[in-house]
């Protein structure tokens, strides 16, 4: 026992360390501009020692009560399945309540082993009337999804105005040294430094994020130490700041003024959501740990050390920081305030992929290119799209205001807008998840809510002066948003309405009425069950389709993650003569997908372990209109139904002859055809290429089901083809004007200047049948 909590120990302290580079960057950053922004306005007027005394105990007492208490202590426990941040709240509301929109929700999703978290799973009470409300009423669960969005536009907008406002910030102590320099030699200076920052973003952090955590312990360290310097060389009576008597006296001297002030206090906990958002990396231990020892108490110091100086140099609060520091130290101390803020906004840059992405699983974002490279940590991921957006967006406001003060306004009313979002689904949590009172649910709403009710109407009276730019921003994701939203449930709605029946299907026979080719056919739907219509529109314009025909659905769970081995769920459609299946891939909110060929390769083992668990007559199995469905992959024979062997490639790019060809039913024309085109294709020589077979040594009790395996291991080998539906959408004639306004102008605007299908799903062009579909909505 001993041993173990040793390890345990040890694991806790790496997580402890590591957690320095990704978590705290934002937050220990704020003493840059937290006091310029305090007294940018009237309260410069105010220059006693108890006016900054009660500016320096407002800053402890809000760090205290929402970093500390609200986050630290309370918040870390509501983690899903590891996950923190705005969706790791909505998943575990939709999953303890019915508060889910996702259109394809079965059954069998509920036994996956992060559905559950054991820590609620035997609290079984009954249910409030504040959850039998919301689980009845539709225009709930859609008002509770729109809460969640505007939280994570919000995030958004944080993710362009974090390094606009920690780069510029830092860079801007060259100004305090050299009087003379001009302001557009600082400006340039930081805007090479974020076109930098979004141009790099592609080759990920894994070569550099070693050094993070250094940098963000040696700045926490350092801005501790200088606050210890200013104590003692300027005031050290500040310590009596600490007591909340100085807040009243604050308010009671400066009245209108100090309320106003308090839009610039709340810019000294910007960073904690990111710290609750980014948890999946770490544990709730190691980031207490961290808070608790050394973030916590440096941010302390530093913010009494800036009011013991300020207490005696009010003149220089516009440039607090920098003035405060020793001459001698001034340089390094610059140089690591740089650093540290490109680590800040790495970490908030990354979390807004992070946030794109988990958006666009739940059908809210339109389509992007997710890139997530082996070598990478878990769970990071680049968006070009969003990385551009975010760069273009930066540079804009970084410009665009002259006065940093403009730019922490901005900042502020976007950090503490997301806080307050956080505290209403936090209370639901406490409430639906928790399964605790809801007297004190309210109690936490009362408490929390309160204060930053009164941070935020202060930020409000700023909108005229920056605070504007995430609110309409906020505004235009949303609209976004929604309208992909709108047109897709739209879409969903009318596959599932004009879906073919299975009795129409079965009355065909095996054969379909059409000629079966060697080969294996992918069709791509939404649908979890029943056959889509684009599979008929295929086969009335070429009655003509694939031996081994593979009905596909990917659909998003909300858990972050699915364990590999319960991903795939495989089914028969229809009986065995007719060689048709179906596969739902069932990813979690924060999955990346993978290389089509390592999906290909997995669908067809998954299929054969289908087919021998059917035979069997055991497995995982859920009943349903099209059959019996299996979860395959948990089975301990998996992979030992069939024998795998890499496919050696010997065509070279400077040979004109095509690669080896694969014993193939297809004629020597199609074939040299296909392996021409797939030369032609870029990264063909990447692609993993492996040969199936069967098993030598084992024995069928049943022929048929070696002849159905035998026929998957050809069908695989003559190749397989992704058929995907093109649709055209449109609306009927009678209806509202808002209604076509939004799917024939918003929705096809998106849709044109988005990702195509093939390309998130990583289907090459040579092996892609799309179908054309009209849709009227």
């Amino acid at each position: 026992m001993q041993v173990d909590r040793r390890y345990q120990c040890k694991d806790v302290l790496l997580l402890a360390y590591q957690s320095f580079g990704v978590l705290f960057g934002d937050l220990t950053i704020s003493p840059l501009y937290v006091f310029k922004s305090t007294f940018s306005g009237k309260l410069s007027n105010y220059q006693s020692e108890d006016v900054i005394f009660g500016a320096l105990s407002l800053i402890f007492w809000t760090l205290t009560f929402l970093s500390l208490f609200k986050h630290v202590v309370i918040l870390l426990n509501a983690d899903d399945n590891g996950e923190g941040g705005i969706f790791a709240l909505y998943s575990l509301l939709c999953r303890h309540a019915k508060f889910s929109l996702l259109p394809n929700h079965q059954t069998s999703d509920e036994e996956l082993s992060t559905y559950h978290d054991p820590r609620y799973s035997y609290r079984n009470p009954q249910s409030s009337s504040v959850k039998k409300f919301a689980e009845r009423h539709k225009k709930a669960k859609t008002a509770l999804l729109l809460l969640v969005l505007f939280g994570t536009c919000l995030v958004i907008c944080i993710g362009f105005l974090t390094p606009a406002l920690s780069i510029r910030s830092s860079i801007e102590g060259l100004q305090h040294r050299s009087n003379n320099l001009h302001y557009g030699v600082v400006l340039v200076i930081a805007c090479l430094l974020l076109v930098g920052l979004f141009v790099l973003q592609h080759r990920g952090t894994y070569g550099v994020a070693f050094m993070f955590a250094p940098i963000v312990i040696l700045w926490s360290l350092s801005i501790a130490a200088i606050g210890v310097y200013n104590i003692l060389k300027w005031n050290p009576r500040v310590y009596k700041a600490l007591s909340p008597f100085y807040i009243y006296t604050f308010f009671r001297n400066t009245g209108y003024d100090g309320w106003l002030s308090l839009g610039g206090v709340l810019l000294c906990i910007t960073g904690t959501e990111a710290m609750f958002a980014d948890l999946g990396h770490y544990t709730a231990a190691s980031i207490r740990l961290s808070f608790f020892c050394i973030i916590y108490p440096c941010l302390v110091l530093q913010y009494m050390g800036q009011a013991a100086f300020i207490s005696k140099n009010f003149d220089a609060v516009s440039t607090s920081f920098y003035a405060s520091i020793p001459d001698a130290l001034f340089w390094p101390v610059l140089a690591m305030a740089t650093l540290a803020a490109i680590v800040a906004s790495q970490s908030i840059i990354s979390a807004t992929f992070s946030i794109v992405k988990q958006c666009y699983a739940i059908g809210c974002f339109p389509r992007v290119k997710v890139v997530h490279k082996s070598k990478w940590f878990r769970g990071q991921i680049y968006i070009p799209e969003i990385n551009w957006v975010l760069l273009i967006l930066c540079l804009a406001v970084t410009t665009g205001f002259r006065d940093t003060n403009h730019l922490g306004n901005a900042y502020g009313l976007a950090s503490m807008s997301v806080t307050f979002v956080t505290t209403w689904l936090s209370a639901l949590v406490i409430n639906f998840v928790w399964c605790q009172s809801l007297v004190l649910a309210l109690l936490f709403v009362l408490f929390f809510g309160s204060i930053e009710i009164v941070f935020l109407a202060s930020s409000f009276v700023r909108i005229p002066k920056g605070g504007w730019v995430p609110l309409v921003l906020s505004g235009i994701f949303m609209l976004i948003m929604y309208v992909w939203h709108y047109g897709s449930r739209k879409k969903y709605l009318y596959d599932l309405h004009n879906k073919v029946s299975m009795k129409q299907i079965l009355t065909l026979g095996p054969s379909l009425g059409i000629v079966r080719v060697p080969g294996i056919g992918l069709i791509f739907t939404a649908l979890v069950s029943g056959v889509p219509a684009t599979f008929t529109r295929f086969l009335t314009n070429l009655p003509t389709f694939y031996q081994v025909v593979v009905f596909v659905c990917e659909k998003t769970v909300l858990v972050p993650y699915v364990p590999q081995k319960e991903r795939y769920l495989i089914g028969r459609i229809g009986p065995k003569s007719f060689r048709m299946y179906r596969c739902i891939v069932r990813n979690g909110y924060k999955d990346v997908q993978k290389n089509e060929d390592d999906f290909e390769n997995d669908l067809v083992m998954s299929i054969a372990e289908f087919i021998q668990l059917e035979a069997e007559g055991c497995g995982t199995l859920e009943g349903s209109v099209d059959g019996r469905m299996a979860v395959v992959r948990t089975s301990e024979k998996f992979g030992k139904r069939l024998e795998i062997s890499e496919v050696e490639q010997n065509g070279e790019a400077s040979s004109s002859m095509p690669p080896t060809i694969l014993n193939s039913s297809k004629s020597h024309v199609l074939q040299y055809l296909q392996s021409t085109y797939e030369m032609e294709s870029p990264g063909y020589t990447l692609r993993r290429r492996v040969r199936f077979k069967l098993q030598q040594d084992m024995t069928y009790k049943d022929l048929n089901v070696k002849d159905e395996l035998s026929e998957l291991v050809e069908a695989k080998q003559s190749g397989v083809a992704y058929v995907l539906g093109h649709s055209h959408i449109k609306t009927k004639l009678n209806s509202p004007c808002l209604k076509r306004f939004l799917i024939h102008v918003a929705y096809s605007f998106l849709r044109k200047n988005c990702r195509a299908p093939a390309v998130v799903l990583n289907i090459p062009q040579t092996c892609l049948i799309e179908v054309g579909m009209n849709y009227y909505l």
